[in-house]
């Protein structure tokens, strides 16, 4: 917004509104004195609940006079502006900072710094609370507006989640790839087809995005936008859960699909095999492949991915896998009715996971796509876990936040009795 200095000094001789927000910098020493860290940060979540905006920082809100940022400090202050978007705003804001050069009212070029900040998909609350932008100024979000946005971008989802349109996103920043694989039945043209998959959407005003699910499937790093959707894959040596005895270690990215095979190369790399012969030789893995499968298509299918700095972690120990998945569990879902009821948070992505085919030469997944919606994960990854390991899974609601299920290892065999 307001790329060229032209456009933005004409933007400021006609003052601030709800997209543009003037602040001088004042400094003492070496150290900035103005604006005060917390008053600016409550400011930049409002613009980030409201709209796109630009804070221009060197120029005087009331005179619109350009006072500028000496040339040796245009790097503190933008330091200062990346310290109140990650540690004063929750969750925290994303920012584009420019630096530019505009002439005062003598003519003489003033450095000055453009921040852009893009209307969120999170709501945000600053040291003084949640606010939002009406017109020129910051207002502390009623009540209704403040449920109402929440609903919007958050866990409540009477506008689901996964169908938001993801600021700053396009067409482009769809892998031609990985979208063209969702149009193989349709015969129209492929940006229709993508809205009616709801791949692509308008925001409200009108402009088009890419949605949260678009990016999930058809991004090849939706990390870039929602910096939490990823895996988190460790093995431990022993039964604790203790860096100093990490094995290995990935951080498991890519589109959801790509996902859930990274995670399960995560656990087959890692995994234990137990061989004896009697009078052949027999192997016992040391956990059922299908089991872990349907488990981690459960957590990347149906977390709630509105959580903001909360990602699926799956550990692996000695005697346990364990399977961390954001969210508590949907609609009137309990832990003792999972097993024989069905119930999803994320329709749109679960209908986007069950396009895609499995290629399993192994058979040992017995699946056709990655999802079938039949209800029968749970039942799977009880039985199958049972079968080898001779235990119940186990799963946990944390603080009606997290969901957590351990598969308990086959029993222990010697030591020399491992293969890998």
């Amino acid at each position: 917004m307001f790329d060229s200095p032209e456009e933005l000094l004409r933007k400021i001789r006609l003052g601030e509104d709800t997209s543009l927000e003037l602040k001088t910098v004042r400094f003492r020493g070496e150290k900035i004195d103005g604006p005060g860290r917390d008053d600016l940060a409550d400011e930049i979540a409002a613009m980030a609940n409201t709209a796109d905006c630009v804070l221009v920082l060197g120029v005087d809100d009331k005179s619109r006079e350009i006072f500028g940022i000496p040339l040796g400090k245009l790097e503190r202050v933008e330091r200062y502006i990346f310290e109140i978007c990650n540690d004063s705003i929750e969750p925290p804001v994303t920012f584009h900072a420019f630096r530019m050069e505009l002439p005062d009212s003598m003519g003489t070029l003033r450095p000055i710094l453009r921040v852009e900040i893009p209307r969120s998909l999170f709501v945000h609350k600053g040291p003084g609370g949640y606010f939002h932008r009406q017109g020129s100024s910051k207002r502390e979000l009623p009540t209704d507006l403040l449920a109402r946005l929440l609903q919007q971008r958050s866990q409540a989802q009477i506008i689901r989640f996964e169908e938001q349109a993801v600021p700053e996103t396009t067409i482009s920043d769809l892998e031609a790839d990985l979208r063209r694989r969702f149009l193989a039945k349709s015969t129209g043209e492929e940006v229709v087809t993508l809205r009616k998959l709801r791949i692509l959407t308008s925001d409200d005003s009108g402009h088009e995005h890419a949605s949260v699910s678009g990016v999930l499937m058809c991004a090849s790093h939706p990390e870039k936008w929602l910096p939490s959707a990823f895996i988190q894959a460790v093995r431990y040596r022993g039964v604790r859960q203790d860096s100093n005895y990490q094995i290995d270690a990935s951080d498991i990215t890519g589109p959801l699909d790509e996902q859930i095979w990274g995670a399960l190369k995560f656990v087959r790399r890692n995994m234990r095999i137990g061989a004896r012969k009697e009078p052949e030789r027999i192997e016992t893995p040391q956990f059922s492949i299908r089991a872990v499968f349907e488990a981690v298509v459960n957590a990347v299918a149906h977390r709630d991915y509105s959580i903001y700095g909360s990602k699926i972690r799956l550990f692996m120990f000695d005697d346990r896998l364990e399977l961390y998945s954001p969210g508590g569990l949907p609609n009137t879902l309990t832990i003792e009715s999972m097993p024989v009821r069905q119930s999803t948070r994320n329709e749109l992505i679960t209908t986007l996971l069950g396009r895609c085919p499995i290629e399993d030469p192994s058979g040992q997944l017995e699946r056709r796509s990655l999802i079938e919606k039949r209800g029968d994960g749970v039942p799977i990854i009880q039985q199958e876990s049972r079968r080898l390991s001779g235990r119940e899974p186990f799963y946990q609601l944390i603080d009606d936040a997290e969901l957590f299920l351990t598969i308990y290892s086959a029993p222990m065999l010697r030591e020399e009795e491992y293969t890998t």
